[in-house]
């Protein structure tokens, strides 16, 4: 407990730090003293609930009347979601948070274990009353986090650009997450849940007057919400192209209107995007470390350059795109890739660097935390490039022009060109490769007739029945969720040396260099966006098609073939998909393809 208080005390103060200086340019204090009013009474809600839980847990009761309590704990908290995912996003976690431990990998340990209402759920889906003390422990540990939600509510300042934006977000976080079941995968109640964040944020809007248009606009998409329908039937693609993305590009045109603030932070998301599938949805800045690293077209430009030469492998005969290819969506085609010298393979298959710049870590195992340290990696490995980047300074310091190009690309340049700058701008092209210009985009974006029925139906089962959408975050489609994009997630899936024989992979993942055994096996979740031309699959690259991969999923990973493996994080239960539901997920990610990538991006 005492660890947790102190996590919950430094969210509380850069919760403080970041808000309080805020000044509401709209509506003065009145609108400050209404949403802690309306938040305040949530909150007494949500407590009250927790105690109901509590009470009924001490009691051992039924298993459907403890999870009738549960149902009313979650949806009071969803209507609080759109406070806390925003203003204090680590108690959000301690509330509702994956229920897997927070690891500090540099450090080899666990930062904080799982808790919160995934960990309840987990618990009372099916209740089992041999596990009553545990229950009653993660029951108290929520009402200690709901109370710490009520402090950060208190303490905190309101002004309308803030709120508008935590708002927009919580819109984006139920298409991304909610109304996929995200963190309700054993109630089901996430597209009901959906509806009552949806409210929420209609309430905290109408404080500001909006107009009858979007308060309409948010009823109906609220109404579709409630409607009771089982998740493998709801039509996840209407909802979203027909419901929220209209929602948020009125909220947006409303807003500007209106002409009040927008937030002036640095985050993940551009302050003016209107739906989560804008095209320039995501600020690259966000995912840079350096500013002398945020990309320009003179870095691409020079990065590219670098990228194709041969010349910065020790032999003179491999460059980056020999691997990268741009025609297989800068993958190579292959198993494994073959060492520098021909006579062996690579550990691992070769991963697309399209949209690569969006996540927080790189490589399978995930030890690179940045472009620059993977290029950095790649250069310096004897079997990938036998060569430093230090040696390719050199060489580029005695081609004629090149300091000067350099010099254009880095103004604050000395004498010669450094390593550095070397890395800095081949990691600057791969972050430029993000083209958002599949069929899916597009029909995102109001092209319904960019995808057929079949593809639409594989989206509807991606999102549902197939579970896809809760590791493959949209629009991603990787292991960097929306609408924070704050974190790249790794599974435990299991994978197999070959495809139905049950012998699991030896690869051991991030245990590798990280020895915890919760990350045994553990592989980043790469994106799927161009899977159709990254054959073959899986780290190892033992899966050949598409249909493969589907058929290890629909059996649910090494569990499915018997194997026993205790930190598996993919679901162990088959999917039960038919083989008419395989065609139609494997139709839809064929969507994912973005358009002629061999003519340059």
């Amino acid at each position: 407990m005492a660890k947790r208080s102190r996590i919950l005390f430094i969210c509380l103060l850069s919760c403080v730090i970041s808000f309080t200086s805020c000044r509401n340019i709209s509506t003065g204090n009145t609108f400050d003293h209404q949403i802690h009013a309306w938040l305040a009474t949530h909150a007494d809600s949500l407590e009250t609930m927790t105690d109901s839980l509590l009470q009924l847990s001490n009691r051992k009761v039924g298993e459907a009347s403890l999870q009738q309590a549960f149902t009313g704990c979650r949806k009071y908290y969803k209507q609080l979601e759109w406070f806390s995912e925003y203003y204090a996003p680590a108690t959000a976690r301690m509330l509702n948070g994956p229920p897997l431990p927070e690891i500090e990998t540099e450090e080899h340990r666990i930062t904080a274990p799982p808790s919160g209402l995934q960990v309840i759920e987990a618990l009372l889906y099916p209740y089992d009353s041999a596990n009553t003390i545990e229950l009653v422990k993660e029951i108290r540990s929520f009402k200690s986090a709901v109370i710490g939600l009520r402090d950060a509510i208190e303490n905190m300042h309101f002004d309308t650009a803030h709120v508008f934006e935590a708002c927009k977000l919580e819109v984006f976080r139920v298409a991304a997450l909610g109304i996929s079941g995200f963190d309700t995968p054993l109630c089901g109640l996430g597209i009901k849940e959906s509806a009552t964040s949806l409210e929420a944020v209609m309430k905290i809007c109408m404080m500001t007057g909006i107009p009858d248009s979007l308060q309409q606009r948010f009823n109906h998409a609220i109404a579709i919400g409630r409607q009771s329908q089982h998740p493998h039937n709801f039509d996840y693609a209407a909802f979203i192209t027909a419901q929220l993305n209209p929602l948020t590009t009125v909220m947006m045109q409303w807003y500007q209107q209106e002409k009040l603030p927008l937030v002036k932070d640095q985050t993940a998301l551009r302050n003016d995007a209107r739906t989560l599938f804008d095209t320039s949805l995501l600020n690259i800045r966000y995912f840079v470390h350096a500013p002398d690293a945020i990309p320009t077209p003179e870095m691409t430009t020079l990065g590219k350059e670098l990228f194709e030469n041969a010349q910065l492998s020790g032999n003179g005969k491999r460059s980056c795109q020999s691997c990268h290819q741009p025609d297989k969506a800068f993958t190579d085609g292959m198993n494994q890739p073959l060492t520098l010298s021909g006579g062996a393979r690579l550990l691992r298959n070769t991963p697309t660097l399209l949209y690569a710049g969006f996540q927080h870590a790189q490589f399978y195992d995930m030890r690179s935390p940045t472009l620059e340290n993977q290029a950095l990696d790649v250069l310096s490995n004897k079997d990938e490039m036998h060569s430093s980047p230090q040696k390719v300074a050199a060489w580029l310091n005695t081609m004629p022009g090149m300091p000067e190009c350099f010099r254009r690309v880095f103004p604050g340049m000395q004498d010669s060109i450094r390593s550095r700058q070397v890395i800095t701008a081949i990691a600057g092209y791969i972050r430029s490769l993000q083209p958002f210009r599949s069929a899916f985009d597009k029909y995102m974006q109001g092209n319904t007739t960019a995808m057929s029925t079949q593809e639409v139906k594989g989206f509807n089962l991606f999102m549902g029945k197939g579970r896809c959408a809760t590791c493959h975050f949209v629009p991603l489609f990787n292991g960097t969720a929306a609408p924070a994009f704050s974190n790249t997630e790794s599974e435990v899936l299991g994978v197999l040396q070959q495809p139905g024989k049950p012998i699991l992979d030896k690869d051991q993942g991030r245990y590798i260099h990280t020895e915890m055994e919760e990350l045994k096996y553990a592989f980043k979740i790469p994106t799927l966006r161009n899977i159709a031309l990254t054959a073959p699959y899986m780290h190892n690259g033992a899966y050949s098609t598409l249909e493969e991969v589907m058929e290890f999923y629909n059996k649910g990973g090494a569990a499915g073939y018997g194997i026993h493996l205790p930190n598996q994080t993919l679901a162990p239960d088959p999917l039960q998909l038919s083989q008419d539901e395989i065609k139609a997920l494997v139709a839809f990610m064929h969507t994912l393809t973005d358009d002629n990538l061999q003519k340059g991006l």
